[in-house]
């Protein structure tokens, strides 16, 4: 019989962040969690750290933007740049790789790769190109639409999206290096590698898999977790530095929507603010609880 992990590991913290992300389950998140193996969040944090172990400075591309109401959703940039800002800090060289209207909204602060919407051909190219340009030693996407079976986008209604899709599917299969995707619906990149259990959700699945799936609630706590995880593994409160509100006014100032009420609020996923500060609360009390 396998022994439980020690209380002090990487694993056991990854289990009980694991739990924390999907307590609310408004999507059905617990129900995908069964299908993957334990420990995701903890497989993910040493795919960041082998990067860095193989290279002085990694180069890693952080993909996102989810088009919502003709712009882009507070869900996933608030990750994404959390997720950059940490990256930076560590010394790896990270991309933000995203599709208009989010792109423009974030060169001027942000080193950006700057995708097309619409034509799934020309994605193969860029794609491509991308990836020669800035030869990636981990690719990570956060609430990015995911290709359906039949070639095409879907938002969480079921509504067709593509022609305001910028394609990253081609990125994560075009990539010779461990790839991480973050999803909170089913119709996500990255959702691909658990479909059968995403097709017993009331959404369209995406096809497009990774080699390590992280779920939550809301995609941004995903992503608040993983730092989490990763600071635990480094011994630094990395989430300390992480301001989502900050980041909010950022991208609401330049035109974010919420990607449940359409409304250019400081929420995510109809949720207000203070429920994600309260979860990056318990994140940093669960990985260092002496402060």
């Amino acid at each position: 019989m396998t022994s439980p992990p020690a209380p002090d590991s990487l694993l056991h913290l990854s289990l009980q962040i694991e739990s924390l992300l999907v307590a609310r389950n408004p999507r059905g998140m617990q129900t995908l969690q069964r299908a993957l193996k334990p420990g995701y969040y903890a497989r993910a944090v040493e795919l960041i750290e082998r990067a860095f172990a193989a290279h002085d400075r990694p180069c890693i591309l952080v993909g996102t933007g989810f088009p919502v109401a003709g712009t882009f959703e507070t869900d996933g940039p608030v990750g994404a740049i959390a997720l950059w800002q940490t990256l930076q800090t560590l010394g790896a060289e990270a991309w933000l790789v995203c599709g208009e209207p989010l792109a423009s909204a974030l060169q001027t602060n942000y080193p950006v790769c700057r995708l097309s919407c619409g034509d799934r051909h020309d994605a193969e190219q860029e794609a491509a190109a991308l990836l020669q340009q800035h030869p990636p030693q981990l690719v990570i996407s956060i609430e990015q639409p995911g290709l359906a079976r039949d070639g095409r986008y879907y938002n969480m209604r079921g509504i067709d999206i593509s022609a305001g899709v910028a394609p990253f599917d081609p990125v994560m299969r075009q990539a010779t290096c461990p790839t991480i995707a973050i999803g909170d619906g089913g119709n996500e990149i990255g959702m691909g590698l658990i479909e059968q259990a995403v097709s017993a959700l009331a959404i369209t699945p995406a096809t497009t898999g990774c080699d390590e799936l992280l779920l939550a609630d809301v995609s941004n706590w995903a992503a608040h977790g993983l730092i989490a995880l990763l600071g635990w593994q480094r011994q630094q409160d990395l989430l300390a530095a992480v301001d989502p509100l900050a980041i909010l006014h950022y991208l609401s100032q330049r035109g974010s929507v919420d990607g449940v009420t359409h409304r250019n609020e400081l929420t995510e996923d109809g949720l207000d603010a203070a429920v994600g500060l309260q979860l990056i609360s318990d994140l940093r009390q669960l990985c260092h609880p002496d402060g």
